[in-house]
């Protein structure tokens, strides 16, 4: 999560233009107020860094630019430059002399961002990995982020201190493909009109919205029609049409329609304006293939309600509609959909009615067309619609906007949803504090699982296994019923995993828990930590990324495994009466191809994958399965396969990659899985942006197991259910792993 953060607040900071097209880098070039030109150095609101020139300590010139942390408050301090011209090339190349002195909890380094046209970011690299730490003399550094011409609209480089201490930055070079900014090529691309119309960025102009039957049909229709054009209509897909300016454009005949009549003439009248699409000689032939799921359009070509020849119209739009590259979404490498071209408007932190509508639109749309799981959200996606509309349109500030959409993208089911990013009211709903704990639904009640600090007696208090049956005064039934519409989860178990999160932070300094404790009730008034303190996990706090446990019985943590060790594991398990895999984590590197192929003795798939077809939206089909598994053939140093019974355990932790790697290596005869319902959450996630800075996800690929069972929203295949109880916590016992135990032992 602090990457995300970095990159959101990063996104924030790099609005500005800069006043120079050359680079600053010796910050020898100063202003009146004693500034560097081009330079932007702003401090954080909290005044947690400072960011000054430096004429006492620099390596070379008259000055260097220092960041020293100043007190608590911010995460890191950062200073950059923008450069608004693109370039031909491939790589872009940043560097720079660093000094430290005392960095002790986090790093100095240098970063670079390539954002597109629109300032959705393309890349981002921040040294994470390996920038300077501790007190150091003066070094060069560099970093290398690879460069899209067709896609990058604007570059940003700076450097950032993260954690404590005082860095100093001197000599910063940015080079594309080896040649300095005055030496690269500037780029001729052609600049579109959906980048260029800029009419209503500051406002909608669409203020008051009165809803009753006839326009919330109105509105709806039109969302269908809106979406249905986006990514229909060849004009709209070159980037001839800022479409977002386009919808307020129609909007104002649309409210005041009065009937189907007067909606039909509206929106034909706006059809007109396009240009008529050329005739597409193969779309009817890519319509009439098979799909696994095919478009729905709602009340778009229903004549109960659309007039004839606006039907005509849409019909020839979806008859002749665009075909190859579309500038809203294109396919990621991996095949999921990419929507970096919609632009989020992060200064509406409270967006007017109309822009709070276009929010609605356009994430109806990307779901009605190209969530490949839309099947499987359990209602209709054109009545969430209008349904949806009122929470919208009544929004009377940030929050209730805020929790409109959080309630809308928890519609579709999807662990991988929610909303990220730094926006306030998110974070003021999610709390800005964290209990020092660490709790869990069990058997439907929340118990305390552990304990992280023993601040004011604590652990003398509290004790794992007491169960918390209210907090500031309120039942955990009550906050659990008003949390779980906006609580973003594939299915009932993952929604108490995230639940068992979210009660634990708060925006108090101190939380008031009722606990009962083997029915005995006290209070307990337990102070708080920043949510900087993060969620912390016993399990993985304690896991090993691989031993020999008693019984001479093999284990692996995903979470702390890593494709270098699996030699050593090989060797070290030579002669174990079997592995259990303990997937209660995200696995920390990719391990279908790699541990799958030693606990799998031959190849063979284990899984299938829909993906969307941008040629004909909304619709999704199959493409080819995936296998893994040993190669004798492949002579590429893999361990010989492993001959024992694996067990793997997993639960609602178990998401995403930790699902498919589970899936990887239940397709081997010899994998039995144990635990609980996973996260349901698949396939590579696509990211959305949308109005007021909000951020979500989806799964972008439908993941299923070779035979058609569906994993997202289900979860994982078990062989053994089972869930921990009551009694086995208290007891500190894990059984699961006991379970996973037996298991093994008995031979399967």
């Amino acid at each position: 999560m602090r990457c995300l953060l970095f990159l959101s607040i990063i996104f924030f900071l790099t609005r500005c233009k800069s006043s120079e097209s050359h680079l600053n880098g010796g910050f020898e070039t100063i202003d009146k107020a004693h500034r560097p030109v081009g330079w932007v150095i702003r401090g954080d609101s909290s005044g947690s860094y400072i960011k000054q020139l430096d004429s006492n300590i620099k390596q070379n010139g008259k000055y260097s630019l220092s960041i020293e942390k100043a007190k608590d408050g911010a995460e890191f301090g950062a200073f950059y430059f923008p450069i608004e011209k693109t370039f031909e090339g491939a790589n872009i190349t940043l560097s720079g002399y660093i000094k430290t002195k005392d960095i002790n909890t986090g790093y100095a380094g240098l970063w670079a961002r390539v954002d597109d046209a629109l300032g959705n970011s393309l890349i981002l690299k921040n040294m994470s990995d390996g920038g300077a730490k501790g007190s150091t003399d003066w070094k060069r550094y560099v970093i290398t982020v690879p460069y899209n011409s067709a896609k990058a609209g604007k570059l940003s480089v700076g450097g950032l201190l993260v954690g404590d201490g005082k860095a100093w930055f001197d000599q910063l070079e940015v080079q594309v493909d080896g040649k300095t900014l005055k030496e690269a090529k500037i780029s001729a691309r052609p600049v579109l009109k959906a980048q260029t119309d800029t009419f209503f960025n500051a406002s909608s102009r669409i203020n008051d919205i009165k809803l009753n039957y006839q326009t919330t049909k109105n509105l709806t229709v039109t969302g269908q029609f809106w979406s249905f054009l986006k990514y229909h209509h060849p004009a709209i897909a070159r980037g001839d049409y800022n479409w977002d300016a386009e919808l307020f454009r129609l909007l104002p005949t649309i409210i005041n329609a009065q009937d189907n009549n007067a909606l039909s003439e509206a929106l034909e009248t706006f059809i007109k304006k396009l240009p008529t699409p050329r005739k597409c000689t193969n779309c009817l032939e890519i319509a009439n293939k098979q799909y696994f799921i095919k478009p729905d359009y709602g009340l778009l070509f229903d004549s109960g309600t659309l007039n004839k020849t606006l039907i005509e119209r849409l019909t020839d739009v979806r008859d002749n509609r665009n075909i190859g590259p579309n500038y809203y979404v294109t396919l990621a490498p991996i095949g999921n959909p990419d929507f970096h071209n919609e632009w989020n408007y992060w200064q509406m932190t409270y967006p007017d009615a109309g822009y709070r509508i276009l929010a609605l639109y356009k994430y109806w749309g990307i779901i009605n067309y190209f969530f490949p799981s839309r099947q499987l959200i359990g209602e209709n996606w054109n009545q969430v619609l209008s349904s949806a509309l009122p929470e919208f349109i009544n929004a009377k500030n940030e929050k209730e906007y805020m929790l409109a959409m959080l309630k809308l993208v928890s519609r579709i089911k999807d662990s991988h949803a929610a909303l990220y990013g730094p926006n306030k009211a998110l974070l003021e709903f999610k709390g800005k504090f964290i209990l020092p704990l660490q709790a869990s639904f069990i058997e439907n009640k929340l118990l305390i699982l552990a304990l992280h600090s023993d601040t004011l007696g604590l652990k003398k208090r509290l004790k794992v296994g007491d169960e918390i049956i209210k907090i500031n005064d309120v039942t955990i039934n009550h906050l659990v019923q008003k949390l779980l519409p906006y609580t973003s989860s594939s299915n009932y178990d993952t929604q108490l995993r995230d639940l068992s999160r979210s009660l634990i932070r708060s925006n108090q300094d101190r939380v008031k828990l009722t606990i009962n404790r083997n029915g005995k009730q006290f209070e307990y008034s337990v102070p708080t930590l920043s949510s900087d303190f993060g969620y912390k996990d016993i399990l993985f706090e304690k896991a090993e990324a691989f031993k020999i446990m008693d019984g001479n019985i093999g284990y692996v943590f995903p979470g702390k495994y890593k494709n270098s060790m699996l030699a050593e594991i090989s060797r070290t398990f030579n002669s174990v009466k079997g592995i259990i895999i303990d997937m209660r984590c995200y696995p920390s590197e990719f391990m279908p191809f790699t541990f799958g192929n030693y606990i799998k003795k031959s190849q063979s798939p284990f899984v299938h994958m829909t993906q969307a077809v941008i040629d004909y939206p909304g619709s999704f089909n199959f493409i080819a399965p995936i296998e893994n598994g040993f190669r004798a053939y492949a002579h590429d140093g893999s361990p010989e396969p492993f001959k024992g019974n694996v067990v793997v355990i997993v639960n609602s932790t178990s998401q995403s990659q930790a699902e498919y790697t589970t899936m990887a290596f239940q397709s081997s005869a010899n994998v039995k899985v144990v635990g609980s319902t996973t996260a349901g959450a698949d396939g590579d996630v696509s990211e959305i942006t949308l109005p007021g800075g909000l951020v979500t996800r989806i799964s972008g690929l439908g993941i299923y197991y070779p035979d058609g069972t569906a994993a997202q929203r289900a979860g994982v295949k078990i062989d053994y259910k089972i869930y921990p109880t009551i009694k086995g916590i208290k007891e500190g016992r894990d059984e699961l792993m006991e379970k996973a135990l037996t298991v093994i032992n008995s031979k399967y």
